[in-house]
């Protein structure tokens, strides 16, 4: 059932009902009212009576008898009134013909309630002052009720006139009402499934701002989660170029190869190479599960040898296309370079960015250099040089560098600087002394750098 239908018939149901309770209440208040105009005129009908008898001789059976089937005149129903008046020992003085059904009350003054020949009455018993007399006043409810009927029935008549316009009145209500939420679910219907732009608030009403609310809130998850998907198709695109192209190249060796000793050297070789590129789409999936975690599920101490040995030799098809000689030269002995503490397959995949990078970018027949230091680590090539706008945009995904003739999306240095940021490490990026680019990695403060350093002395 919809909200419209399930509107419609609360108020439908409810309009009547609560009329019904205020006819009952307007009757209610009619009666009150009519009831204390009738009491009034018994009261004042039985006070005349009584300051009349005075003056007036006592009557004999046969004048009472004719006094009281006299016929009255006019449009007053004689036949709902009664008076009655007896001495101290119950003896009528004075009757009209509805009085001699009245019963003789002695021990009674004011109002009483009773029954009267099955039929209700209200009467009023007045004691004259020197207790010689009792006068009754009397008259049937059913006139009372039916002034209160014809009162309430008066006032009901128009209401149940209008009752069509007032349903007509209600259904149009109801739709006016109605006209925001079918606005909002017409703004939904015709948007496109992609289209995750947040609703407009301000001309919504306060009752629905709540649900417009959570709807953008939902709407901007959706979004996220979406940009992750995306972004993780155009990274795992990007990040596998390399792998592949090395398994390619050690491909041909493996078919070029004229001895068998040769043959499976370049097999082993082949076997290193799909693992490594199995463990790097496994890590892009680690790595984009850890963007919404935050935090890194295992650090241990990076080996700085095994790794630059291992990401030169991924980034090493592209150096021979492109004629780069790559070294790695250490500020000191390896075992005293720079403490880091990390996930090695993202450091990894964040060398072999950066590596990869100076490669395509190098002027060929140059030399790539890794310099390890004991503080940071730096790639350096040998070519032009950066503009300084060209290098604020460097990080950006899908911005990419002056071209050199080299395929890419664009997004190597923004999986860098996002690794970068889970191992509370910098990146920048300045020019060479003679040409070309330095990319350096750093701690991104000083308190990461002594909490490296405080546990690789407590672990040593």
């Amino acid at each position: 059932m919809s909200i419209r239908t399930r509107l419609l018939l609360y108020l439908l149901v409810c309009t009547p009902l609560v009329w019904a309770a205020a006819v009952l209440i307007a009757a209610d208040r009619a009666r009150h009212e009519v009831n204390e105009l009738f009491d009034t005129e018994l009261i004042r009908l039985a006070r005349q009576v009584q300051s009349t008898m005075p003056a007036a001789p006592a009557l004999q059976p046969t004048q009472l008898t004719q006094l009281t089937m006299a016929k009255a005149t006019g449009e007053a129903d004689l036949e709902d009134l009664a008076i009655a008046v007896w001495d101290r020992f119950g003896t009528p003085i004075m009757l009209d013909r509805e009085g001699a059904q009245l019963p003789f009350m002695p021990r009674v003054a004011g109002f009483v309630d009773t029954t009267v020949r099955d039929e209700a009455w209200r009467i009023f018993y007045l004691h004259s002052p020197d207790g010689e007399r009792l006068v009754a006043a009397g008259q049937r409810l059913y006139e009372r009720d039916e002034l209160v009927f014809n009162l309430v029935a008066s006032q009901l008549l128009p209401w149940l006139l209008v009752l069509p316009a007032l349903i007509i009145a209600i259904i149009w209500s109801v739709r006016q009402a109605m006209r925001p939420v079918d606005a909002l679910s017409q703004q939904l219907e015709a948007r496109r499934a992609d289209d995750l732009r947040p609703l407009a608030v301000a001309s919504v009403p306060r009752e629905l701002s709540p649900l417009v609310a959570a709807m953008n809130e939902l709407l901007g998850r959706f979004d996220k989660v979406l940009t992750r998907e995306r972004q993780f198709t155009a990274d795992a695109a990007h990040e596998l170029r390399t792998p592949l192209a090395a398994l390619s190249a050690q491909w041909d060796l493996v078919r070029l190869a004229k001895t068998e000793a040769q043959r499976e050297q370049a097999g082993v070789q082949v076997a290193a190479g799909l693992t490594r590129m199995s463990r790097l789409v496994t890590q892009m999936l680690e790595l984009t599960r850890l963007e919404v975690a935050g935090d890194l599920p295992r650090r241990q101490a990076i080996v700085w040898q095994d790794l630059i040995q291992q990401v030169m030799g991924d980034c090493m098809p592209v150096a021979d296309r492109r004629r780069i000689q790559m070294s790695c030269q250490w500020s000191t002995t390896p075992d005293d370079a720079w403490l880091l503490e990390g996930d090695p397959d993202m450091i990894a995949v964040m060398l072999r960015n950066l590596l990869d990078n100076a490669v395509r970018y190098a002027t060929p027949d140059t030399e790539v250099i890794v310099r390890v230091g004991v503080h940071d680590i730096r790639i350096e090539n040998a070519g032009p040089a950066q503009a300084a706008s060209i290098r604020e945009t460097l990080g950006q995904r899908f911005r990419r560098g002056e071209s050199s003739g080299e395929s890419g999306s664009g997004l190597g240095l923004s999986i860098v600087q996002r690794i970068a940021r889970l191992h509370g490490l910098a990146v920048w990026v300045d020019d060479r002394l003679g040409g070309g680019v330095i990319v350096g990695l750093q701690f991104a403060s000083t308190e990461s750098a002594a909490a490296t350093r405080l546990n690789r002395r407590l672990r040593g």
